[in-house]
């Protein structure tokens, strides 16, 4: 059994301070001219302020031994929302851009604290509003459960060869960027339904060729891009992937498959793997899924994915980290204290109780309790509940203290009231970017 406090030595050497971490949460907190901060040059967009340096000073100082940001994209075009930062090769090259960039870091690290970028692409999970292409693995458009809602989404178009082999470029160039900048580390995305979950599930990878068909081809994207990544930043920098444990979706990429992806990431430089699940048709990150093997019974014990991981652990050659809606300590300890599984990640728990790892090592036997919605539409249950996180990572980043109650009709219209503004923001951004 893995005492929570107790310091973890990652593969490549890196040490952590103890077994709790941040996971990632989609911020979309990006700055932009004229509509930033400070004054940035032409063309310069979607990078790092002050609300983004006032949320991981406050995560850094709560006593998690490690941090990891919400997604950072590797392209300008392919965005999980509006307000996104993206980080890409150039990028630091304008150095007021770079301290953007160094700043973050340094927030995130401080007391010792590990930082991670998340580096992500959306694929097709990206709003049609944005005025971009969607690309995945093979031609298709999220299924919401209503035509309005699938609407919000644009329809993908499948990928070709050289496009796949550039987006490996990306991820790799991205990792490298990341690594100038002080993160000490990056987590590849390939959970949740974004583009490379859509590589590995069979729903929504119809490829015949080097791509598709077998979970051999289908992981050969995901694999690519570790071997990539690694190849760019060296040996003693952390390299972590986040996977599914399953898309709950009948069908689509299952535990069996998680176990022998996770096998294939054994033979790599892999220093933790990170495991959750679901994808925007099948929330079941947020404790909804659609084919029901998320119960209302396992919502309330927590640690949503943790019964998948075991199996995951049984043969996995590297640390596992068990996110999934954790709030309290017994469940923290029950994840650690599980065989293979060396990391917990809270998630919107340190929202509400940014600095319960520290209040919990003090001896404090208090819980993140985080605010939910009932509605019986799935698709706007899910999106109000991520609207409740938003509201409070807004008011962290104003430097005001979160709130353990909030309107969600009312948090729902604020944010879709943010999120057109900060697309009319970047699409005028991209009118003016040199691609």
């Amino acid at each position: 059994m893995s005492d929570l406090f107790a310091p973890l030595t990652l593969p490549c050497g890196h040490v952590l301070s103890n077994r709790i971490a941040k996971a990632a949460m989609e911020e979309n907190m990006a700055d932009q001219p004229p509509f930033a901060d400070n004054n940035l040059p032409d063309g310069v967009g979607q990078v790092p302020g002050e609300r983004l340096v006032n949320l991981y000073t406050e995560w850094a100082d709560g006593g998690a031994g490690m941090l990891i940001t919400g997604n950072v994209m590797v392209s300008e075009t392919a965005l999980t929302g509006p307000g996104a930062v993206v980080l890409r090769q150039g990028t630091l090259d304008e150095p007021d851009v770079r301290e953007r960039f160094e700043r973050w870091a340094q927030a995130g690290k401080r007391n010792g604290t590990t930082l991670l970028m998340q580096i992500s692409h959306p694929g097709r999970q990206l709003y049609a509003a944005q005025g971009v292409e969607a690309v995945s693995a093979s031609d298709s458009r999220l299924d919401m459960g209503s035509e309005t809602l699938s609407k919000l989404f644009a329809p993908a178009r499948a990928l070709s060869g050289d496009e796949i082999r550039g987006i490996i470029r990306r991820f790799a160039e991205t990792a490298l960027a990341a690594r100038s900048a002080g993160f000490d580390g990056v987590e590849i995305h390939a959970a949740h339904g974004y583009l490379l979950a859509q590589f590995l599930s069979p729903l929504t990878n119809r490829r015949e060729d080097e791509w598709g068909g077998p979970l051999e081809n289908r992981a050969r994207l995901l694999l690519e891009i570790v071997r990539a990544v690694r190849d760019r930043v060296g040996t003693d920098f952390i390299v972590a992937v986040k996977l599914n444990s399953a898309d709950f979706q009948t069908g689509g990429f299952d535990v069996s498959d998680a176990v022998q992806v996770v096998n294939w990431l054994g033979a790599e430089a892999v220093d933790f793997v990170e495991i959750s699940g679901g994808t925007y048709e099948s929330a079941a990150m947020m404790g909804d899924s659609q084919d029901g093997r998320i119960s209302q019974s396992t919502v309330e014990r927590e640690a949503f994915f943790l019964e998948f991981a075991k199996d995951i652990a049984a043969t996995a050659t590297m640390p596992l980290m068990v996110t999934g809606g954790i709030t309290r300590r017994d469940t923290a300890e029950r994840v650690v204290g599980t065989d293979g599984i060396e990391l917990v990640g809270l998630a919107r728990a340190l929202i509400v109780t940014p600095d319960l790892p520290a209040r919990w090592q003090a001896g404090e036997d208090i819980a993140g309790p985080v605010q939910t919605v009932g509605w019986k539409n799935a698709a706007l249950r899910s999106l109000a509940n991520m609207a409740l996180a938003k509201a409070n990572l807004r008011r962290m980043s104003r430097g005001q203290a979160p709130k353990r109650k909030i309107n969600p009709v009312l948090a729902s219209l604020v944010q879709q009231k943010n999120q057109a503004l900060q697309t009319r923001r970047y699409k005028r951004w991209l009118e003016g970017f040199d691609r």
